[in-house]
C-alpha cells in the first residue's frame, strides 16, 4: 500500500504535467502523522482533523505568532463597563464555500453547537444569558455572570476549535455527530470526490474568500493563498516520508521523523521548525474513567506510579535539549500556567511502588484493552514503553494495535471492553490544548461528560468555576495550581513527558509560518 501511495503521487506529478502544454503549478503537499478520517472538528477531537478545518473553515478571534488574540473573522467588539455585554461585528465580505453570506445567525448556531462540546464553549455558554443577532453582521453575547476569559474561549486555537458553519447545519447536527456537508468560510475548498478516507485529501484555492488586509501572524491577519491546490498525504512508514521529503515528492512533513532529524539538519533543502514553549507536545494515557477497574483511584494511582518519563521519552531517542523529563506540570513547562503544584506526586515514578498500589486496590488481573496506534510516529514509541512498563508491574494487558484512524473511532464510542471497548489509550497533545486549565483534557473538562474519559472530581468544580470568573492573572495563576494538585491526586490524564516534535519542510517554500502545527497558507514557492 505504501509503495502504490508513493507511485500515486509520482504519477500525479506526470499526468499534471502532460495534461496540456502549459504545465499545471504543483500542489503543496502536506504528510500528516496520521490518516484523516473525520471531517467535523467539533464531533472529533483529533489534530488531522483540526488541520483540515483550518484549511476550509474561519475564526472569530485568531491567535497571534505572540500568542494574543487578535480580530479575524470579526471587524471589531465593545464591551460594557461591567464586562457583561459583549458586542460582535462581522467584517464585510464573509462568504461560505455555498455562495451564501456569513451571517449572525451563523454565528450563533455554532457556537452553540461547539459550546455543547468543549470544555471552553461548555462554560462560556453556562455564564451566559443570551447570544442573539441584532443585525445580519452583528450580534450579542449577554453574560449571566463574570467569565473572564471571553476573547480567549473565541480564539481557542485548537481541540475544540469555534469554527463557524452554517446554521442549517451547525443548528441541525449534535455535536457528536459529524455534520453531512462540509461548507466553511476559509481559504480553501474541500474537493470530497476526490478524497480518499486515511490516505490523501485535497483542497484547491476558494475564490469567494477575502483575506484580512493585514500581515499573517500566526493564526491571525491575512490567510492568503498562494498556491492554487493543496494535498494532504498519509505515510505511515516514516522512511518513505523522509524520501518523499529529501527528494521534493512532497513539501512539507507535519512532523519530523526523530531518527531522521540530524540527516535533516545537515541538508539545506530542509527547514526544520523551531517549535516554542506553548508548541511543545506532552504524552499521556488516556483514561476510560467509566468502566472498571480504573473508575476506582487506586487503580489510577497505580498506573501513573508506573509512568516513567525518562524511560518513556527515552524511546523517541530525540536529540539532547528536544526533551523535558523532569516537567511534571499538567499545563507544560514553560507556559503561562506552569506549575509544580502536585509535582511530588509524580517525581519518583516506581515499578515496585505500583504493584504494592495493585496489591492495595485489589487488583484481581482482570484484562484491560490498551489502544496501540503503530501508525503514529510520535504516539508509538512512547506506547510500547508505557505497555512495557504496565506489564512488568503487573497489568495483564490486552494490547490492541491498530492505525490511529481505527482507534479514533474506538475512542470516542462508549462501548463495553466485549463489544469493542477500551480502558488506555496513549494519546499526545500540544501546549495549544493543555495550557489553559480550561482547555486542559486532564481539568477542563471535569463531570462534563462530553469526552471519551469522563472523569469527574467533584473538589475540582468550583475551583473551574472560580478561575472561569476570574480576571485578575495572578489570582487565575493561584487557581490554576490548585486545579492541578487535585487532577494529579487524582489521576485524570497522567503525563508521561514533554518533549519537541519539528516539522520540517522544504526550503524553498517561502512564507512558511511556524507556529506548532501546519498553517498552509501566507505559503509560496520560490522555484
Amino acid at each position: 500500500m505504501l509503495r502504490r501511495l508513493l507511485l500515486g503521487l509520482l504519477a500525479g506529478c506526470t499526468l499534471a504535467l502532460g495534461a496540456s502544454a502549459q504545465p499545471r503549478e504543483r500542489p503543496l503537499r502536506l504528510v500528516l502523522n496520521v490518516g484523516l478520517q473525520n471531517l467535523d472538528p467539533i464531533a472529533s477531537p483529533s489534530f488531522v482533523t483540526r488541520n483540515f478545518a483550518y484549511m476550509v473553515y474561519d475564526t472569530l478571534v485568531a491567535m497571534d505568532g505572540k500568542g494574543e488574540y487578535q480580530p479575524q473573522m470579526l471587524e471589531g467588539w465593545q464591551v460594557s463597563e461591567d464586562k457583561l455585554t459583549w458586542t460582535f461585528t462581522l467584517r464585510p465580505g464573509l462568504e461560505f464555500s455555498d455562495g451564501t453570506p456569513v451571517t449572525a445567525d451563523d454565528v450563533i448556531a455554532s457556537l452553540k453547537r461547539w459550546g455543547a462540546r468543549d470544555s471552553i464553549g461548555r462554560r462560556l455558554i453556562a455564564a451566559t444569558k443570551e447570544l442573539r443577532a441584532e443585525a445580519p453582521n452583528r450580534f450579542v453575547l449577554q453574560l449571566a455572570q463574570p467569565f473572564g476569559g471571553v476573547i480567549d474561549a473565541l480564539g481557542k486555537p485548537s481541540v475544540h476549535v469555534p469554527f463557524i458553519m452554517p446554521a442549517r447545519l451547525a443548528g441541525t447536527t449534535p455535536p457528536t455527530q459529524a455534520v453531512a456537508e462540509v461548507v466553511g468560510s476559509g481559504p480553501y475548498l474541500f474537493l470530497r470526490d476526490e478524497w480518499v478516507p486515511g490516505e490523501r485529501t485535497f483542497f484547491r484555492r476558494n475564490p469567494r474568500y477575502v483575506p484580512r488586509p493585514e500581515p499573517a501572524d500566526g493564526l491571525a491577519g491575512g490567510k492568503v493563498a498562494h498556491i492554487e491546490r493543496v494535498e494532504f498525504v498519509t505515510l505511515p512508514d516514516v522512511s518513505l516520508r523522509a524520501a518523499a521529503l529529501t527528494r521534493g515528492e512532497v513539501d512539507y512533513l507535519e512532523y519530523g521523523p526523530i531518527d531522521y532529524l540530524s540527516i535533516f539538519r545537515r541538508d539545506r533543502n530542509l527547514v526544520i521548525a523551531r517549535p516554542g514553549g506553548i508548541a511543545h507536545i506532552v504524552g499521556g494515557v488516556s483514561i476510560n474513567h467509566h468502566l472498571p477497574p480504573f473508575d476506582r483511584l487506586p487503580m489510577r494511582r497505580a498506573l501513573q506510579a508506573a509512568l516513567d518519563r525518562s524511560e518513556i521519552l527515552a524511546g523517541h531517542g530525540l536529540p539532547e535539549g528536544m526533551t523535558d523529563a523532569g516537567c511534571t506540570s499538567m499545563y507544560l513547562c514553560g507556559t503561562r500556567y506552569s506549575s509544580d503544584a502536585g509535582g511530588e506526586a509524580i517525581r519518583a515514578p516506581s515499578l515496585e511502588r505500583a504493584r504494592a498500589l495493585l496489591r492495595e486496590a485489589g487488583y484481581a488481573n482482570e484484562r484491560i484493552v490498551i489502544l496501540q496506534p503503530a501508525d503514529s510516529a510520535l504516539i508509538n514509541p512512547m506506547a510500547l514503553v508505557v505497555i512495557d512498563r504496565l506489564k512488568r508491574a503487573g497489568f495483564n494487558l490486552d494490547v490492541s494495535t491498530s492505525d490511529w484512524s481505527s482507534i479514533a473511532q474506538r475512542w470516542v464510542a462508549r462501548e463495553p471492553i466485549e463489544r469493542g471497548g477500551w480502558n488506555l489509550v496513549p494519546v499526545i497533545y500540544t501546549g495549544f490544548d493543555m495550557a489553559d486549565p480550561l482547555s486542559n483534557v486532564g481539568i477542563g473538562y471535569n463531570c462534563t461528560n462530553t469526552q471519551p474519559w469522563g472523569y469527574c472530581v467533584p473538589a475540582m468544580t468550583p475551583v473551574l468555576d472560580a478561575f472561569a470568573a476570574e480576571s485578575d492573572p495572578e489570582k487565575r495563576k493561584a487557581l490554576a495550581a490548585d486545579l492541578q494538585r487535585l487532577a494529579i491526586e487524582n489521576v485524570t490524564f497522567p503525563v508521561d513527558g514533554q518533549f519537541q516534535a519539528p516539522a520540517v519542510w522544504r526550503a524553498e517554500l517561502k512564507g512558511v509560518i511556524d507556529f506548532g502545527f501546519p498553517v498552509l497558507w501566507n505559503i509560496e514557492r520560490s522555484r
